[in-house]
């Protein structure tokens, strides 16, 4: 499997175990979920510099957003050399980050491990969690979450 093609396939299989793709869902090719019709229009997001918003720390953008499904998303974080986007942090929902680019500095309860691209790292809920960039190069990574919707 080529790169692009296994980039592909990592990245179908992030959004299934993260509920992003569902039977029923675009995916399958029924065109409808929840009264919602969906097309390849509405369906594909490609990136699209206009619609980045800024953080502290780099720039965030929305494949998925909030609102598109129940609640699942899809963002691509791109964090500067030696920054993070916040510090570690709990939440009820559970979070799935994956490193596209560059290394990451990965916590979880208090514990911490450096990582290169093609990791992935599962946040438990209510767990203690962050993600930083220790390296010289700009960290990219996305983060796959489904909002409850006190939080959305």
């Amino acid at each position: 499997m080529g790169i692009y093609a296994s980039r592909r396939f990592i990245l179908v299989v992030l959004a299934v175990a993260a509920g992003a793709l569902t039977p029923g869902s675009a995916w399958t090719g029924a065109g409808e979920t929840g009264g919602r019709r969906f097309t390849l229009g509405t369906c594909v997001n490609t990136f699209d510099p206009a619609r980045v918003e800024s953080t502290a720390a780099g720039y965030q953008y929305w494949f998925v957003g909030k609102d598109f499904l129940d609640g699942r998303t899809v963002k691509m974080t791109v964090v500067r050399p030696h920054e993070a986007t916040h510090p570690p942090h709990r939440h009820a929902e559970d979070e799935i980050f994956f490193v596209l680019e560059g290394t990451a500095e990965l916590i979880l309860n208090g514990e911490t491990k450096r990582v290169p691209a093609y990791t992935s790292f599962y946040c438990p809920p209510d767990s203690l969690h962050g993600i930083r960039n220790p390296g010289d190069t700009e960290l990219r990574y996305l983060v796959i979450k489904k909002y409850s919707p006190a939080s959305r």
